[in-house]
């Protein structure tokens, strides 16, 4: 471990997470919310901004929510093409629906509004978001926070000032699966004992720039006007340096997020590597890989991420922690999510008590295989168990349920904005290790205010 600079840090577990959603028994339940709003009808008097396709997914996600508890009376998008897909999801619970081109003619013209979700480019979050909490709006924003850490730093600053809610689309923090593990398996039960390693990866298939009939394009003047230089970076930001981080900020920042929230630290150091060596006409690297050195509570530890963006290879997407007496790998996709226990027998009657008690569920044993033993000093296969918290809704639901909880005085959030640009920072540097070609350590004044 790299402790060589003097103002490096490690947070502990309940200072870094102060504000995540705790149970002490096994099955995490999202809170009931109660308390009426300023719009007509009572609910969280809503607005979406932003009507792509995560605004979409957003839209979809909410809609699950039973008994909702806003109403999305206002939708703001400057691609007029989005309009009839928006209105026809929304036909029957927002009838009375407003569209706005303009952020900023909305906020003017919609004094009632209590609550926004932002789910536009990342270069737009910043001004965004500190307009609405300005305006008295509570903010779920979509991951990454904004572009840099300075724009990141001053929503943070905005939502202290102004006394409004500011929740960062980290989704993972209010899956009932990840809190499971987290609070019940990890926390109470120590299932992995010492934590030594991690390693996490999100790949995709090589994928041609989005194109559309310029008939339904949005007007060179409005592009423009919203910082888009053409049409082509319009659909496909998330590859311009101007507009987004690249892939390791949109993937990356999920599943790096989970490394500091698993080990109960921050980094202290990143060294990256990474390059255009498929889409090089593209600005943003194609793939990435980068190793985290954490100073955890228990001890030093490394964790090793990688995004590529021309494969979809690689066993799926997960985070994989690893001790001396089990792993876990964890995933949105409860089929790439698995617990295995070490070959030890001071281990058996931990793991058996806690799947005894439906924590865990030990995997049927397969039929019996000969297997060649290539080496004397290879360990035994580890026994794998299941972890039996199953999400019936869609990824998004949990979270944005937590939110408006939260807008309700009924809950924490799982994901402040506060804790959430500490976790952020490690991904913000990743591209500049990239760059530098070395070893970068973080220090103190990295993760404050």
């Amino acid at each position: 471990m790299n402790t060589s600079t003097p103002s490096t840090i490690s947070v502990g577990r309940r200072e870094f997470l102060k504000t995540s959603a705790l149970a002490s028994g096994g099955i995490l339940l999202a809170p009931s919310i109660m308390k009426a709003q300023s719009s007509p009808n009572g609910k969280i008097n809503l607005a979406i901004l932003g009507y792509g396709k995560q605004g979409e997914v957003l839209t979809n996600s909410m809609l699950q929510i039973e008994n909702s508890p806003f109403h999305i009376s206002v939708v703001c998008d400057i691609w007029k093409n989005s309009i009839g897909k928006c209105r026809s999801a929304l036909r029957k619970v927002s009838p009375d629906l407003k569209w706005y081109f303009d952020y900023e003619e909305m906020l003017a013209n919609e004094p009632d509004l209590d609550a926004v979700i932002i789910a536009t480019p990342d270069f737009w979050h910043a001004r965004q978001t500190n307009a609405c909490l300005k305006a008295g709006l509570h903010v779920y924003c979509e991951k990454m926070m904004a572009r840099t850490p300075d724009e990141a730093r001053s929503m943070v600053r905005t939502a202290k000032e102004t006394g409004k809610l500011l929740q960062v689309g980290h989704q993972r923090r209010s899956n009932p699966r990840y809190l499971h593990a987290y609070h019940n398996l990890l926390d109470n039960a120590n299932l992995l004992g010492r934590f030594t390693t991690a390693n996490a990866q999100w790949n995709r298939s090589a994928k041609p720039f989005r194109s559309v009939s310029p008939k339904i394009a949005v007007d060179q003047a409005v592009l423009e006007k919203n910082g888009f230089k053409d049409m082509e970076q319009f659909l496909n930001w998330r590859w311009y340096r101007d507009l987004s981080g690249g892939p390791i900020s949109d993937l990356g920042s999920h599943q790096i997020d989970i490394f500091n929230w698993f080990f109960d630290a921050l980094p202290t150091s990143v060294q990256a590597s990474g390059g255009h060596d498929y889409y090089t006409d593209r600005e943003w690297y194609d793939n990435v890989m980068a190793i985290f050195e954490y100073d955890t509570p228990h001890g030093p530890a490394r964790a090793f991420y990688q995004t590529l963006a021309t494969t979809g290879a690689g066993g799926g997407y997960y985070e994989y922690f690893m001790g001396d007496e089990g792993a876990l790998r964890m995933s949105e996709n409860p089929a790439f999510t698995k617990m295995y226990r070490e070959y030890r027998e001071e281990t058996v009657a931990g793991w058996d008590n806690l799947a005894k008690k439906g924590f865990i569920r030990k995997e049927e044993a397969a039929a019996k295989k000969v297997v060649t033993k290539v080496d004397v000093r290879e360990s035994a296969p580890p026994d794998a168990y299941e972890i039996p918290i199953v999400l019936n809704k869609m990824p998004h639901t949990p979270h944005l349920e937590n939110f408006f909880a939260a807008v309700n005085g009924k809950a924490k959030l799982n994901s402040d904005g506060e804790h959430t640009f500490k976790s952020e920072m490690a991904v913000f540097r990743v591209n500049e290790a990239v760059a530098a070609r070395k070893t970068l350590n973080f220090t103190k004044e990295d993760y404050e205010i």
